[in-house]
């Protein structure tokens, strides 16, 4: 059996007593509480009395329109480059967190993730602030543990032993802050024989074993056409931290969340690695075919192509019907879903004799109507153009710092009463630096210093 994609250092369930004293406190209410107890504590231990203790304080609003406010009351301080974790980090901006893009300084070494003016880079750093800091630097990575003190969340994919050399691995940041949910995100998992080595997407995919079930029978390995190991392991990681941070409300402790680029894509192999798991059938490259259910993939009408799936005994006779084709239904090598899957090419290639009489429009049509799922192969910019895209609204736009227009991509998952919209536009780099460390309690003596010293 397959186990999580995601790894928390401690399993839910258990511990649920008080906070530790001097822990942190992240929200309004839980801070009201301590300005109570401070306002009503006077107490004598023989000739001393004893002043109220200092509360602690929450770092103010950020500056900019939350994207949310489903998680408005959440700090985050994101080290994450490339994809993966930036992936991770966009759904908490997204959905209202402050979060806070930590970038090295400008220098001789050309930016990871490709330009800043791109749009894959746009896409992936909008409702977001930036700020710049050298955390080689003593007094960069001071101003960072400093920090850590007040946020919530702190999002890393360095390789392993990077962030243990610069001291902000999550043992290291869990003292000077003990409610502190620390997600990493790795090419490989935290420890183990491939611990160090440097992960990318497509590397993944190959030991993941999606190339080996990718693209057509014989044709040798394909990767599939968008980074699915770093997105899901992002979209995992993020998962991860929002159950972190529910459990962080009965417990008061943070923990250690670990996903990997592997273990992601192991786990988005899903049905075809439970095959293997359950029963022992290593799966092959299918093509457009759908593995096991047949008749589904793509066939050509007479002016282009369409997917159909008509998978399942009702929907087949459906198909047959709305096809016209009763010889199909009356050939017993399509009689059951067995034997159709067993016959595939044969039935494929009678099926395509019927579909090319007619367009793929009205092939779509007359499908859908008949209760069978049928649909268009889209080219991107026919995806945009679709009116049910244009109708969800997944393409939104955002104002850039020149104040035109630029549309990105969405969430895809809708709140009635806290939606997710796109509030700013991604950041120039260090852009807020100055701002977020004024936030952060730092002075402009300090702020200065950390000019004057480089590590800003």
């Amino acid at each position: 059996m397959a186990v999580p994609a995601v790894t928390l250092s401690r399993p839910i369930g258990g511990n649920d007593g008080p906070a530790p004293a001097g822990e942190p406190v992240d929200n309004a209410d839980k801070i009201g509480e301590v300005l109570a107890l401070s306002a009503n504590l006077t107490e004598n231990c023989g000739r001393q009395k004893i002043e109220p203790a200092k509360t602690a304080v929450e770092t103010p609003a950020m500056p900019f329109p939350h994207a949310s406010k489903a998680l408005a009351r959440f700090t985050v301080l994101d080290l994450t480059r490339v994809r993966s974790g930036p992936t991770c980090v966009r759904q908490l901006a997204d959905w209202g967190a402050n979060v806070i893009k930590i970038e090295s300084p400008p220098g001789p070494e050309e930016p990871m993730g490709g330009p800043r003016e791109g749009g894959d880079f746009q896409n992936l750093h909008r409702n977001k602030r930036s700020m710049t800091l050298n955390l080689k630097a003593p007094e960069g990575l001071a101003a960072f543990k400093r920090m850590v003190k007040k946020a919530d969340v702190v999002v890393e994919n360095f390789r392993p032993d990077v962030k243990k050399r610069l001291g902000i691995d999550y043992k290291a940041l869990a003292k000077i802050n003990p409610r502190l949910v620390y997600a990493s995100i790795s090419g490989f998992g935290q420890d183990g024989p491939y611990a160090d080595r440097p992960g990318f997407d497509q590397i993944a995919q190959g030991m993941g074993g999606l190339m080996s079930i990718t693209g057509l029978p014989g044709q040798g390995p394909v990767r599939v056409g968008i980074p699915i190991a770093d997105l899901s392991a992002g979209l995992f990681a993020s998962i991860g931290i929002l159950v972190a941070l529910l459990e962080r409300e009965k417990s008061h402790k943070g923990q250690h969340i670990t996903t990997s680029l592997l273990q992601a894509q192991i786990f988005m192999l899903d049905f075809q690695a439970a095959r293997y798991l359950v029963s022992g059938e290593v799966a092959k490259q299918a093509g457009n075919n759908h593995p096991t259910s047949i008749p589904t993939g793509v066939f050509r009408t007479k002016d282009g192509y369409i997917n159909i799936a008509a998978t399942g005994q009702i929907i087949w006779e459906r198909f047959c019907q709305a096809a016209e084709a009763p010889a199909l239904l009356q050939n017993p090598d399509y009689r059951t879903g067995s034997s159709r899957s067993k016959h595939r090419d044969a039935l494929n290639a009678e099926i395509e004799t019927y579909i090319g009489r007619r367009t793929s429009a009205e092939w779509i049509e007359r499908l859908n109507k008949a209760g069978v799922p049928c649909g268009p192969i889209y080219s991107i910019d026919q995806v945009f153009a679709d009116p049910q895209v244009e109708h969800l609204g997944i393409a939104q736009s955002v104002t850039r710092k020149d104040k035109s227009k630029m549309r990105l991509v969405g969430q895809p998952v809708t709140l009635s009463r806290t939606p997710s919209r796109l509030a700013a536009r991604p950041p120039e780099l260090g852009e807020h630096t100055d701002a977020v460390l004024k936030e952060f309690g730092f002075s402009k003596r300090d702020i200065a210093a950390l000019h004057k010293a480089g590590a800003v």
